[in-house]
């Protein structure tokens, strides 16, 4: 990927799109019918670009990405205190973007770019609003709804039919179940689900398809059981997991509660 505009000569672009002067398409890239790619978007290798894609913004794509008919990458914050300031979309390598999915650039109150990481899967209908910072692996299902500054960590499933709320954060590993409304941070490796989302346990599942040593789940159980109870509040009691803690995993889950939180935790029943 270069600074300078132009199309790299094996890339493969159909007569009727449109690739507006100052746009970077790199090699090997594919873009389909009746695409429209505008002049600050930076496209790199392999690439493809299905029919009626329009990918516009200063807005930059990853390497082997692929993004489906009708999808709408890079246009302007659905913000109203948006008042044209510059700001940037970046998506990283081998996502998949599947049809009628939206991804709106950043604001200047939330620092300006919205980043999407690496092998995610965006499936049909799913939106990504301003300043959402999204992790590697992450899977968003049919009609996910990502609200502005929502930070996903990696590994992160969200069922379909989900909406995530303003300002909320979503721990490493967790798994958010179908028609659930999250309102509060989840921990990670967290399983939460419901109409107003409960943490309901661990995303066992998860862990062990991750291959996770049991050891560490079990330290991950016990950490879960003491947050239930005891002195002092839900951060009080979080950090003091941090006595004779030895799971990498449970000093993970410290640290995400001890750290800044605008909207509170989904804490265990």
């Amino acid at each position: 990927m270069t600074a300078k505009g132009g199309v790299d000569p094996t890339a493969e672009v159909h007569a009727s799109a449109i690739i507006e002067d100052g746009a970077v398409i790199g090699a090997n890239c594919r873009i389909g019918p009746f695409c429209l790619i505008g002049p600050n978007v930076q496209i790199g290798t392999g690439v493809e670009v299905k029919s009626h894609v329009v990918i516009t913004g200063d807005t930059e794509i990853g390497d082997d990405t692929v993004i489906f008919s009708f999808s709408v990458i890079g246009e302007i914050p659905q913000d109203l205190k948006f008042a044209g300031e510059d700001t940037r979309l970046v998506i990283g390598k081998r996502n998949r973007i599947r049809e009628h999915v939206t991804m709106n650039t950043g604001t200047a109150g939330g620092g300006f770019v919205t980043r999407i990481g690496d092998d995610g899967l965006f499936m049909a209908g799913c939106h990504v609003a301003h300043d959402a910072q999204i992790g590697n692996n992450v899977i968003l299902v049919n009609n996910v709804a990502v609200a502005g500054h929502v930070v996903i960590e990696d590994d992160v499933i969200v069922g379909g039919l989900s909406g995530l709320h303003q300002w909320i954060r979503i721990g490493r590993g967790a798994i958010i179940g179908a028609l659930s409304m999250v309102t509060a941070d989840v921990l990670p490796y967290g399983l939460v689900q419901g109409p107003r989302a409960e943490l309901d346990g661990l995303n066992l599942v998860g862990l062990k398809r991750r291959g996770v040593a049991r050891s560490d789940i079990s330290a991950l159980r016990a950490a879960l059981n003491g947050l239930k109870t005891g002195e002092g509040s839900f951060r009080d009691r979080a950090a003091g997991l941090m006595d004779g803690a030895d799971s990498d995993y449970v000093r993970e889950l410290v640290a995400f509660i001890t750290g800044d939180s605008d909207r509170g935790f989904l804490t265990p029943k």
